[in-house]
């Protein structure tokens, strides 16, 4: 968020029509760490939730000089449709130059409180959509991605075509807010298999393939009841939320707000992230286009929990065990299960390779032949404990994608040899 509603020292203008230095030094510095550190922003222009909840304060409001009313001038005055462009423009120009401004947020969690009907701000978000895109071809000659977010993945009709068909906007970005197992963890397979179900719902309200990406989750009952989760419960939750969102076929990991005192993401958050951006390589993101796969993997197991995308030619599948009845904290340790059969359908005929991820501590374990047979790719897992996160591609893909042990194993046409590497458990 642009900046940050909660007190008097963090507006992005003040008075209205000023853009306050001091923020403007923030932002300063904060993009050039970003710039450093190889971090991309999804960008939103206003702190709505702070905003709403102080209004009598903002200085947008016309007793301060601006030019709302009330909040719901925002979609329907026009001085305030200008006014937000004009913020726009200021950030394209200051900080439009590069990448590390990844994407917009053009209003976040949009809602009736703004003002007009679900159309007319639908309206409204397409002129600003195409103002926005129109100062950045004039001044960078490039365009971003744009979405507009929403709390919770099941708004009525006629928001669920601005979140999920807005044809304006590039991906559709929901905030996962109001299921209990989400908002208030006691154990940390529930919140997967919530996160696992809203995800496919998201998948089937879209009339047109377009990117996904739940941009903000977290124990928000547990936190508004002051009962910070233990971290360990916190960064296994936040792990398998991570897992589920990508194996569902969404865009990276999803977003977490902290919900922590202080009000950051724990050291075993950031390993996780850390795991996962490893898996990212083992994936050709720039050709994959992946559907919902979750009913065409079988497992040779009971009490496993699947979540898995794919394409014609790529898979990405994540295991989990289910947690016992009535358990409450991070899963048990179990007895493995020595081997673990798995199945996919739906991939197209040849070969291909299974790669093995640790998705606790980062690594891969190995790759494995996934052979075709009957229709099917037949994985053998050779030991399984908690979970366990799969990425199939080509053998072929593979070895062109920087894999060397890979390119060493592939089947050599004079030799007929078959695919087999070394697997570390």
């Amino acid at each position: 968020m642009l900046e940050y509603a909660h007190g008097e020292s963090r507006y992005f203008e003040k008075p209205y029509g000023t853009f306050n230095p001091r923020m403007v030094r923030y932002w300063d510095d904060l993009f050039l760490l970003c710039l450093r550190h190889g971090i991309r922003i999804l960008l939103t222009p206003f702190d709505t939730y702070w905003m709403l909840r102080r209004w009598r304060h903002h200085p947008y409001n016309a007793k301060h000089g601006g030019p709302a009313r009330t909040s719901k001038d925002f979609f329907t005055h026009e001085m305030v449709i200008e006014a937000m462009i004009r913020r726009f423009r200021f950030i394209i120009e200051r900080w439009g130059e590069d990448g590390t401004l990844a994407a917009w947020d053009l209003f976040n969690e949009i809602r009736p409180c703004w003002g007009g009907t679900p159309q007319q701000q639908g309206a409204v978000l397409s002129r600003i959509s195409e103002a926005v895109r129109e100062i950045e071809r004039e001044r960078w000659g490039f365009t971003r991605p744009q979405t507009v977010s929403m709390v919770g993945p099941n708004p009525s009709p006629e928001y669920e075509a601005i979140l999920y068909r807005h044809p304006a906007l590039d991906f559709s970005s929901p905030h996962f807010y109001g299921t209990r197992a989400m908002d208030l963890p006691r154990d940390t397979a529930a919140p997967a298999r919530a996160m696992g179900r809203w995800m496919r719902h998201a998948w089937s309200r879209m009339d047109s393939p377009r990117p996904l990406l739940n941009s903000e989750h977290g124990p928000v009952l547990a936190c508004r009841r002051r009962n910070r989760l233990p971290e360990t419960l916190d960064d296994e939750y936040e792990r398998h939320l991570m897992w589920v969102h990508l194996a569902s076929g969404g865009a990276g990991s999803g977003m977490r707000w902290p919900y922590r005192q202080p009000h950051l993401l724990t050291p075993g958050m950031r390993r996780s992230l850390r795991s996962m951006a490893g898996f990212m390589t083992l994936v050709d993101w720039r050709r994959f286009s992946p559907e919902d796969a979750m009913p065409e993997v079988k497992v040779g197991a009971t009490g496993i929990e699947v979540f898995a995308c794919r394409d014609r030619t790529q898979a990405v599948i994540w295991l989990m065990r289910r947690a016992p009845p009535k358990h409450t904290g991070p899963l048990p340790v179990s007895e493995p299960i020595c081997p673990l059969v798995i199945t996919l359908s739906g991939m197209e005929p040849g070969k291909y390779v299974a790669r093995l991820w640790r998705t606790k501590e980062g690594g891969c374990m190995g790759s494995l032949p996934a052979p075709w047979t009957g229709g099917k790719l037949r994985i053998t897992v050779p030991r399984f404990e908690n979970d366990i996160a799969l990425a199939l591609t080509s053998a072929r893909e593979a070895c062109f994608h920087g894999d060397a042990s890979l390119k060493r194993a592939l089947p050599d046409s004079s030799t007929n040899r078959s695919l087999s590497l070394p697997l570390e458990f």
